[in-house]
């Protein structure tokens, strides 16, 4: 995932393979990605905003009701979806009724880093004028700090051209469902109910599924209609409306390729661009937690020459950045739930 392809790609002269037109009932073969399955697990911005109130020690189902004003049968559903993946768990914690609270597995702990690059990239683009929600402290050199993502080799800071990529041992492609759904927010300024946050600005442009799966294809360097559509497997109606939204979220620039009929490249913008680490962040979470061993990608750092992991960190000392290593002050009056 990456501007530069490596030799394997970079010989042909090519992005990854694309796929045949799609024909009707035809089986859509899906690129093998840690990014794609990392979406799939989370879901949509309710999840995420789900799992971020975790971070802040919510627990209870009245809680998450009372700070994120979902619906009781859409927050159940999530709470649902989120336990069955692994990322949840249930601890009775009364018996007469009986009640659950929801903690964070180890699997839920260790996406902390995503949520902590996606929050990087809205306080940097989208708090405009306003004081960021959050000050991170990194406990482990004590200093404010933000998060960056860097090589795992040589600590330096990973940028989308000075990464290359190769198939990995679980490169190839899988049968996806050509009626799979991803739910979007009505009111996508509703992931800021009662809580200011910059990894709900950050969602509220790429929320859902097939956002974040467009931009994925375009670190590939897919950037024309008709091969996203191929590539993902999407109806058009949805895609138009997506890259309707990334265009106007600044996210991608139109750049016209043909004339009569007008056709359109979507390119980056220098903000779209700044996505790359939060995508590599998702990319390492899946290929630690999904990928059975077998990831569909090894990345190299051209700077340094080395394969490496995306490692999320702090940039004041550079050390791998987790739950359990940082604390925060607040620029807003905190929303305590009732218990």
């Amino acid at each position: 995932m990456t501007l530069q392809t490596s030799r394997t790609h970079a010989e042909r002269g090519s992005a990854p393979s694309m796929q045949p037109p799609l024909t009707p009932n035809a089986d859509i073969q899906e690129r093998n990605c840690s990014v794609g399955r990392t979406i799939d697990v989370i879901g949509d911005g309710w999840s995420f905003m789900i799992l971020r109130e975790c971070y802040f020690g919510v627990r209870r189902f009245e809680q998450f009701k009372e700070i994120l004003g979902l619906p009781r049968t859409t927050l159940a559903d999530r709470l649902r979806t989120l336990t069955t993946k692994g990322l949840l768990r249930q601890v009775l914690y009364s018996e007469r009724p009986p009640r659950f609270e929801y903690q964070l597995t180890r699997l839920g702990i260790d996406l902390y880093p995503v949520m902590m690059a996606l929050m990087s990239f809205g306080d940097k683009w989208l708090a405009g004028r306003r004081r960021k929600p959050l000050q991170l402290i990194h406990h482990n050199c004590g200093q404010p700090c933000s998060a960056i993502v860097i090589c795992s080799k040589c600590r330096a800071e990973i940028h989308p051209n000075n990464v290359s990529y190769r198939d990995g041992p679980g490169a190839g492609t899988s049968v996806i469902h050509t009626k799979r759904k991803s739910r979007r927010s009505a009111d996508p300024t509703a992931l800021e109910h009662r809580r200011p946050s910059s990894v709900a600005r950050a969602l509220q442009v790429i929320g859902d599924r097939w956002s974040f799966m467009i931009i994925r294809e375009a670190f590939f360097r897919v950037r024309r209609f008709d091969h996203l559509q191929n590539n993902l497997g999407i109806a058009p109606n949805i895609l138009i409306d997506r890259l309707n939204r990334l265009v106007d979220n600044g996210v991608f620039r139109k750049v016209l390729y043909q004339s009569g009929p007008n056709r359109y490249e979507y390119r980056f913008t220098d903000k779209g661009r700044d996505l790359f680490g939060s995508m590599l962040a998702m990319l390492r979470w899946g290929d630690k937690w999904l990928s059975d061993g077998a990831p569909p990608l090894i990345l190299t750092h051209n700077d340094c020459g080395k394969d490496f992991e995306p490692t999320v960190a702090c940039d004041q000392c550079r050390e791998a950045l987790n739950a359990h290593s940082m604390r925060f002050t607040m620029n807003y009056r905190d929303p305590k739930p009732s218990e």
